[in-house]
């Protein structure tokens, strides 16, 4: 989601790149709630952390307490860290998931608004 947001809000100035340390599938309630704010990530996927390896980053972003805790060190100019509910976590019957996706996605928009605002 903060990929896709970045990139939406602020891809003159910033070119977001997303990956995590144990990659599946793109989550379809994410899919399903970005799009509800005209956001296409559909055309995502889920991607390694080690496919970016020996790339430079100004910003390197983690947004989930899980991922700060087992990602290896990933160089970055400034490390940003904030967490957020990872979605894949979100269990209850499909309303209840698509409610709570919605939430993080749009705590994470209005974190990045606050943040990549003034960065």
């Amino acid at each position: 989601m903060a990929e896709g947001i970045l990139n939406a809000f602020y891809g003159d100035r910033y070119k977001a790149y997303s990956a995590g340390v144990s990659p599946t599938k793109v989550n379809p309630y994410v899919v399903r709630a970005m799009a509800e704010i005209g956001i296409d990530i559909s055309g995502n996927r889920s991607k390694s952390i080690e496919e970016f390896r020996g790339e430079k980053f100004d910003y390197v972003v983690t947004v989930c307490d899980g991922a700060r805790e087992t990602c290896p060190f990933f160089p970055g100019d400034t490390i940003i860290h904030q967490s957020f509910k990872d979605p894949a976590q979100v269990v209850g019957s499909e309303e209840e998931i698509i409610k709570e996706v919605k939430q993080v996605r749009n705590e994470i928009a209005e974190w990045i608004k606050n943040t990549f605002t003034s960065v």
